[in-house]
Order: structure tokens, then sequence, then C-alpha cells
């Protein structure tokens, strides 16, 4: 305990240097590009912002807001917030109370603040019918689905019902929804529920994460379960495992002094009863069949429900119309209409009298060591453009790609060979006529897959193994944004990638010294950042991936 206290925390005193903010700054960047790229996070995301509205629980922070934040806002929040007014100190240990209060005063007796700014309350949205919240993220080979409502108060006795409610439905490997969509219809790797505590207002949720193709009887053996909570009384089998499972596990919870403190923390800045810790299993074990059918039905209301699904908008959205309104947006969070969800021809701002003959060489940096190579090669042939790429990443990766282009950059064919982990993977793909044709065996979650495709592409459309070649084509400027249409002929899918300048910088790389522009890719399954040169030909000389420690640096 000494030495804790010895520590003399001055939380009225911290300097804050504008390097500290500009490098929490750039790891909370990095942190929401990666966020913003999986799935669950996104679903995640846009449920809080739906059942909260406008309230502080349905805001998460964006790459504006994170922008926005200077060193003076977070010096005043720490003058507003961190502050010992309305504080709570809570000791666990072998220590008595005068010995806490001597250590406690020598720490802390000269820390000063007055009270906390008061919020202004927020009311959250009331539901009185389902609704769909579709988040557009195209080419996606998988829903995730949340399903949910508000609930109750922290200090609310509905709590131990709910709890146990949730246990039977989705609270661990041996409950009904992990068992159904899991175990029995082999639709997903897991299914869970769950609902929050906070102070004010709490929500449950139930989730899962199944193929696109088996989304809609997934969402109806979901909200299947979800009712069948409400409308039948628990067998008493069921309720004495849920009880025995909840009660059992509880002792193990508060084992430790760390434990002790953080529940009674938790317990007081709730509100809770001061006996809460103490009858918390005695409450649990007395609850009733009925109170759990009637908490139920109370709290989780299937028929007045968010769902969110966050997939390829333009395979759900027909489905999902049938149930209830659907809203749909993109994983921007940008409005969007049916009509959006198909593609379509975007003027792309090419200009192919930038296009020379031209190889570049990258190693492949997976956490600051070379781990592999990429070779590209730009050259002229016949009227039109060839470029190769070969790339190995380790013992993970090894392949090779050519794809043929018409003289204006228009695509002609694509092919891939090559081995991910051993696997054979191959793409064989050909455009002509307004259409796309071929087929493909690549990676995907569940191992790789194959795919055949014959489909119509609007003017314009990229494949996305192309990119990298049309690069120095796009016209680069500060401020610059380019959405193209790109179809993944690896997964036979379309998608409207968007290259949006960021900033400006200077970076160093084996090749040199260069000034850049820092572009942030988004709108496919993995955001990455490119870092192009300002100077013409604009030259790819960086790339980082969105949440992963892999760069891949020029060379030469």
């Amino acid at each position: 305990s000494r030495g804790l206290f010895d520590a003399q925390l001055k939380l009225d005193r911290i300097a804050l240097g504008g390097s500290e903010v500009e490098l929490a700054r750039t790891q909370m960047l990095s942190r929401l590009q990666f966020e913003q790229s999986q799935p669950a996070s996104l679903a995640g995301r846009f449920f809080a912002s739906a059942i909260y509205g406008a309230h502080p629980y349905g805001r998460s922070p964006t790459p504006a807001t994170a922008r926005a934040i200077t060193r003076a806002d977070v010096q005043k929040f720490q003058r507003d917030r961190l502050v010992p007014t309305g504080a709570m100190l809570v000791v666990a240990g072998d220590i008595a109370m005068p010995a806490l209060r001597t250590h406690a005063q020598r720490a802390f007796g000269t820390w000063r603040g007055g009270p906390a700014p008061v919020l202004v309350a927020v009311a959250i949205p009331a539901r009185m019918r389902s609704e769909i919240l579709l988040v557009h993220r195209p080419g996606s080979v998988q829903s995730n689905i949340i399903v949910g409502n508000t609930t109750f108060a922290p200090a609310n006795p509905q709590f131990y019902a709910l709890t146990l409610a949730n246990r039977v439905l989705g609270g661990g490997a041996d409950s009904r929804l992990f068992m159904i969509l899991r175990e029995q219809k082999s639709w997903t790797y897991g299914a869970y529920s769950g609902f929050s505590r906070p102070r004010g207002i709490g929500a449950f949720r139930a989730t899962a994460e199944v193929r696109t193709e088996v989304t809609d009887s997934a969402r109806v053996e979901l909200l299947a379960q979800l009712r069948r909570l409400g409308r039948e009384p628990l067998a008493a089998t069921e309720l004495a495992s849920a009880k025995g499972a909840l009660v059992g596990r509880f002792p193990l919870t508060i084992e430790t002094a760390e434990q002790v403190a953080g529940a009674v923390t938790n317990a007081r800045l709730l509100g809770l009863p001061a006996d809460y810790l103490a009858t918390y299993r005695t409450r649990l074990a007395a609850v009733t069949a009925a109170q759990i059918q009637q908490s139920a039905r109370a709290n989780i209301r299937p028929d007045a429900a968010l769902m969110v699904v966050v997939g390829d908008g333009a395979r759900l959205y027909g489905l999902l119309r049938k149930i209830a309104p659907v809203r749909i947006v993109s994983v921007q969070g940008d409005a969007m209409t049916a009509a959006d969800l198909a593609p379509r021809a975007v003027a792309v701002d090419l200009d192919f009298t930038k296009l020379v003959p031209r190889m570049d060489s990258f190693t492949v940096m997976v956490q600051g060591n070379a781990f592999g190579f990429q070779r590209g090669v730009l050259e002229a042939q016949g009227s039109g453009w060839r470029y190769t790429e070969d790339t190995k990443i380790g013992p993970i990766i090894e392949q090779h790609t050519e794809v043929l282009l018409g003289p204006r950059g228009e695509m002609t064919a694509v092919k891939q060979s090559g081995k991910m982990q051993g696997q054979e993977m191959k793409i064989d793909a050909s455009y002509a006529g307004g259409r796309a044709k071929g087929s493909a065996t690549t990676p995907g979650p569940q191992g790789m897959k194959s795919v055949t495709f014959d489909t119509a592409v609007v003017a314009g459309t990229i494949d996305d193994n192309a990119l990298q070649a049309l690069i120095p084509a796009l016209r680069w400027a500060p401020g610059a944004k380019h959405t193209l249409p790109v179809f993944q002929s690896g997964k036979g899918a379309h998608v409207q990638l968007t290259f949006a300048v960021a900033g400006e910088e200077k970076v160093t790389v084996p090749a040199g010294t260069f000034d850049v522009y820092r572009v942030d890719l988004s709108g496919g399954e993995q955001p990455a950042t490119f870092f192009i040169t300002k100077s013409q030909p604009h030259r790819l000389v960086k790339v980082t991936v969105a949440g992963a420690p892999v760069e891949f640096v020029l060379a030469k």
C-alpha cells in the first residue's frame, strides 16, 4: 500500500507535450482505421448509435473527431474531469483504516479541483416497432447481425432475472443460440447474447456472424429464439443449469484484492444497495422461471427491436425489406438508397499520359523485419499495357499476377497463380463487351473458396489487381478524392473503392526520402494507407495495412 501511495499522483500538474498528443492521435487513427474494416466492430458502432441516438452512449470516435482534438482540448478535459470532487477511493487489502487515511492524505491531500461540469440529460429514443439498419459492405462474404433493445437502470430488480435469461439464450457455448445456430445448423462459428449495465439505461443484444447466403435463415432462427424465451417457461433442468453456472462462478470473480476493489467500485458507481455483493448469489438463486419469462418479454422485445446487419447490401436488401423498414448506410455512415446498392459508373479522373514504363521493387516488412518482396513491372505492349507482379511473403504467400490493359487503361484480362500456405490459388478473368467472365480460387475467412462469374460491369470498372499499375494515372493533389468502380476477380464481387488524400508528409524508405501524399483507401474489406509522391510521375513508395504489422516499402 505504501508503495502505491508514494507514487504521489499529482493529476492537476501533469505536463502534456504536443508530441505525446500527436503520437496518441496517430495510434487512435490507426486503431479506428482497423476497427472500421471489421464487420463486428462496425455492427457494434452502428448498433450503439441507433439504439441510443444523441445520448453519449451512442457516440463513437471517428477519424474526423480524432483529427479535431487539440492539446488544449485534452488539457481542458483534464482540468474539468480529473478532479477530486466527487471522486471515490477504493482500497482492498490487508490495511487498517487509520493507516489508509494517513497514506491517502499524504498522497492526495493537496489535490484540488472544483466540481465537474454537469452533463445535460439527453433522451434515449423510444422504439415502438422493428427497424432494420443495413450497413452496406460491398463484396462481403459474411453478415454480422445484432438484434437488441434498451433495458433498464442498473438498480432495477429485473437484473437478476435477465441475467439468467441471457445465460440460457446466449451466455455461453452451451446456450440456445450457440447450440442451434452453430452446432445444429452450422451457420456460424458462434452466436451469443449479452446486456450492458451502465449508469443510466442499459441495452440487450444478441449477435451472430454468418455466411451471406444463410443470413435470412439465421435471422429467422435468431428472432424465433428471442420470442421463445418470452413465451415459454424454462424447463426445470435448464433453469437449474443456468443458476448453477452463474452462482458457482461468482466467487471466482472476487478472488483477488483487485477483483474485490473493482466489484465494490462498480457497485457504488451504479448506485446499487450496500449489500449487493453479499446477497448477489442468494437473489440470483431465488429467481423463478416465471420471472425470467416476464423479464425477457419486458426487455428483449424482439417485435420492437433494432436489427443491425453489416454485409453486402445488394444481396441482402431484397430479403430484409420484406420484414421491416430498412435504412441503408455505407460503412462510413452516409445515407444510401436501394438504387445505390447496384454497381454504377463513376467518372474516374484518369490521365493516361502519365503512365510510363516502370519497375517498382518493394520490401515486405512484418513487425519491422524484412519478410518478403513484391516486384511490379509496367510495360507497353502493342497499343496497350502489360503489368506483371511477383509477390513472396515468407512461407505464407507466393504468387504471380499478369494484368492486360487497353490503350486507355481499360481492362482486358487478369491471370494469377500461386500458393497460400501451401494451397493452390488462381484467377482467370477476361473483360469484354461490358462483362467480366472467369473463375477464381482464393483464400477466404473459411478457407479456400472457388467462384465462377459472368457478370455485367459498368463502364470504367477496374480489376483490383490493376490498381497499383494505374495509381500514377490518377490526378493527385491536396484534398483529392477518387472513387473507383472495382471488380474483385478473386471473389467475383463488385465494390467501390475510395482513395482520399488525408495529408502531406515526408517519408523515408530504402529507395530514399520523398515528399508524399498520405492517401487512405476505404470501401474494401481491408483499409490501407498509400504514400504517393507529390512529384510527377506519381509513384507509390509505401503501403501500410490497417490493424496489421505489415508494410510495403519501396526498395528501388
